[in-house]
């Protein structure tokens, strides 16, 4: 995408990065092309922003930063701020006068400041900070009307008004308010009093009192007790009717003998639900109902009441049983109440009394609320802004820091201190401050090892409060021959508070390539060691093995038959003949000698190899030395110049869009070695330290050991005079001289033949 702004560009981690300096490159940053972006995206959980800000910033509410999200937040900023370069200036207040007043939404964030400190009791202030908005409850809690459309019972002006709100809270349920404080809106307040209204409705549908209320003040509960026993009172009456039709129901009609005998081997009570299904008392034909004696025990309570409360008042005084015909004038004297109340409508309005959901069906307490809360609504556009006012103060503050740490990575190559480090993990002497939190470590390594870096992922505990917390520490620098599962560390997160931390899980890359020098060498001394150590393991179970053995036949010894002589040299008639001990075999030590001298001839062929190099004996340990570490130290070089930090990000939710390396200047900053302060000074008297061995004297020797071995093989006899050639002080033939005549000179050595020469000479 052509822009017509003058970009800048600064080179690190091998990628070029944007310049963000002034007000115009925040202004034209949609202008540049998002390939160029370091980040495309970013969790809003998980940096060092806090996830407010950032949540304030997500435009789309995923969860997640995008360069929309940062586009519409500039977008937003330009409206609200007259300067942008205030940016560069981070602060957690906004002054009054920095907000721009050109735009609508610039006036209504001035207005929702204002509010917001008047509310406070700071009307004359003339900035607005974080803490003044840090807590939006205590903001609303000073506001009777807070612009949200819920209203809770304090908002109200007059105590009936707060009454009815509670009354609708009870019923309806409650919501809650932007102060923290339940209340109730306008669809739970519809609801409840479209209740009161069907409740006042059927109320008024009974007509006259007189109409249904049949028994007076009586009638509720005469009602009350018709309807407890109604059901089984036609049941028993009925069964008479037909005992008196057909006299042999009065035997199927009564309990069968089967019946009450299975009752008999239960426990029984009054309450016995086996009992209460038995008739209310004997069938007969046409007999009435008796109200004391000879009832069910399961009935004989609700009897007694239905009598008190139903039948008295009904028929005029107390009975002791009542006939069919009793029965029916008492169902037909209720009958215009019963049909009343069961038409009442079902609704949660009846817990507060017909009494008091008739004062509000007669009142005006449903307008109150209403207008209550469409004038708490009327201010939903000022009170709104209240967020907006706290979001304009956080991008203040941290904007530059999202920016510097998504756009480019100047935070992290500039200062080493990225949002999404955590902080600084100390161990094994040095100090790792590329260090990330991790949720899952084993699915963050599966992504992470491809940064081609060494991470250690660390379980850590506060030390105050306990909480725990896993991270990753990127180690750059040093060697890692102590670190391993199981090390401990301590773990300073960005606020400075401490963790103890351990390491759970290593993923090796290399670090130098003077690592990758020594790692074969390292490699094949714990090869070695292991080796040893699981070859004296051996030995030491076969030597625990025979020891047991020989302690087992010294114990038999005593039940052991003494044999003469005899029997001990002739084996006993059925035995099966001993085996009789073998010396050593020949053949074993001619193959341990083979074997010897084959080795010997090896290490004899590579010593007489380096010595046959002459003057270029250095070049061939150096040959040497390279063909062991040599391709060590390429993987190392090859991984170290892929080694970025895209994949780690990546496996924290991030979309790393550029190539990020760690090469090995910047890794050692990242992790720095302890080094003794500048000017301290350092005893060198160590009263444990070991005794100095003679080296100087062990290399003296290996040196003349060296020489005259070199000697010996003849390999020397180029440089020496002949008088101290092997082949003339060992008297045999030194390889062909540059001229015979030499060796004819007066004075030269006599050579004799092969014939004289002395036993044990060589040829």
């Amino acid at each position: 995408m052509a822009s017509g702004h003058p970009w800048k560009f600064f080179r690190a981690g091998g990628v070029d990065q944007v310049v963000l300096s002034t007000a115009a490159d925040i202004l034209h940053l949609a202008e540049l092309d998002q390939k160029l972006w370091v980040a495309l995206a970013c969790p809003v959980a998980g940096t060092e922003i806090e996830p407010r800000t950032l949540k304030l910033l997500d435009v789309d509410g995923d969860g997640r930063i995008r360069p929309p999200d940062v586009l519409a937040t500039i977008e937003w900023l330009r409206d609200v701020m007259s300067d942008l370069g205030d940016l560069y200036h981070p602060a957690d207040e906004v002054p009054l006068a920095s907000i721009a007043t050109a735009s609508t939404l610039g006036r209504d964030i001035l207005a929702g400041a204002k509010v917001i400190l008047k509310s406070l009791g700071k009307a004359d202030a003339e900035s607005i900070s974080l803490a003044d908005v840090s807590s939006t409850e205590a903001i609303f809690t000073a506001m009777k009307l807070n612009g949200d459309g819920i209203v809770p019972a304090e908002s109200a002006d007059d105590e009936e008004t707060a009454q009815a709100i509670r009354d609708v809270m009870a019923v309806a349920g409650s919501v809650t308010d932007r102060s923290g404080k339940p209340g109730v809106d306008q669809a739970r307040v519809d609801a409840f009093f479209d209740q009161v209204k069907l409740f006042a409705d059927w109320f008024a549908a009974g007509g006259a009192r007189a109409s249904y209320l049949t028994l007076g003040e009586l009638t509720a509960a005469a009602a009350a007790g018709l309807s407890a026993v109604r059901e089984k009172v036609d049941d028993y009456l009925t069964r008479c009717r037909l005992a008196s039709v057909d006299a042999r129901a009065v035997t199927a009609l009564n309990p069968s003998e089967a019946d009450l005998a299975a009752l008999s081997t239960v426990v029984l009570s009054a309450q016995s639900e086996s009992v209460a299904k038995l008739p209310l008392a004997r069938v007969e034909p046409g007999r009435a109902l008796p109200l004391s004696e000879g009832l069910n025990p399961a009935w004989a309570e609700r009897i007694a009441e239905f009598a008190r409360v139903t039948v008295a008042p009904v028929l005029g005084g107390p009975c002791s049983s009542i006939s069919e015909r009793d029965w029916q004038i008492i169902v037909e004297k209720l009958a215009p109440y019963s049909a009343w109340m069961a038409a009442r409508p079902v609704a949660d309005v009846d817990k507060l009394g017909p009494d008091r959901v008739l004062a509000l069906a007669s009142g005006n307490a449903r307008a109150r609320v209403t207008d209550l809360i469409a004038r708490d609504a009327a201010l939903s556009t000022e009170s709104s802004q209240i967020e907006a006012v706290e979001r304009l103060i956080r991008c203040r503050r941290d904007f530059m820091v999202l920016l510097r740490n998504f756009v480019n990575f100047s935070e992290f190559y500039g200062k080493r201190s990225g949002a999404f480090q955590a902080g600084t993990l100390f161990i094994d002497a040095r100090s790792c401050d590329l260090c990330l939190p991790v949720d899952d470590p084993g699915r963050h390594s599966s992504l992470a090892a491809l940064s081609q870096a060494y991470l250690a992922y660390c379980d850590c505990i506060h030390t105050v409060n306990k909480d725990k917390r896993s991270i990753v520490a990127v180690v750059t620098s040093g060697d890692t021959d102590n670190l391993m599962v199981g090390r401990n560390g301590v773990f300073y997160d960005r606020s400075g508070a401490d963790w103890d931390a351990t390491i759970t899980k290593v993923v090796e890359n290399p670090i130098s390539i003077r690592q990758a020098f020594w790692a074969p060498y390292k490699r094949f001394i714990r090869l070695v060691e292991e080796q040893i150590q699981k070859r004296a393991k051996t030995a030491e179970d076969e030597g625990n093995k025979k020891l047991e053995v020989a302690a087992a036949e010294t114990a038999a010894l005593d039940s052991a038959v003494p044999k003469n002589k005899d029997t001990e040299k002739k084996d006993a008639p059925g035995e099966p003949p001993k085996k009789e001990e073998k010396g050593i075999d020949v053949g074993t030590v001619a193959a341990i000698g083979v074997a010897v001298g084959g080795i010997a001839t090896f290490f004899s062929s590579i010593l007489a190899t380096f010595l046959g190099l002459g003057m270029w004996m250095p070049v061939g340990v150096v040959a040497l030395l390279l063909a062991i570490s040599g391709p060590s130290m390429l993987i190392a070089w090859l991984k170290l110049r892929q080694r970025n930090i895209g994949p780690i990000l990546d496996a924290n939710g991030w979309a790393v869009n550029a190539f990020a390396r760690i090469n090995v200047p910047f890794g050692g900053a990242l992790t720095r070695l302890a080094v003794m302060p500048a000017g301290a000074s350092r005893s060198l008297r160590d009263p444990f330290a070991e005794k100095h061995q003679p080296w100087a004297l062990y290399f003296a020797v290996v040196a003349v050991l060296g020489l005259g071995v070199t000697w010996l093989l003849g390999k020397a006899d180029d440089f020496l005079p002949p008088q101290a050639r092997a082949a003339t002080v060992l008297h045999r033939e030194s390889p062909p001289p540059a001229s015979s005549a030499l060796a004819r000179r007066p004075g030269s050595v006599h050579v004799p033949p092969a014939s004289e020469a002395p036993v044990g000479g060589s040829p």
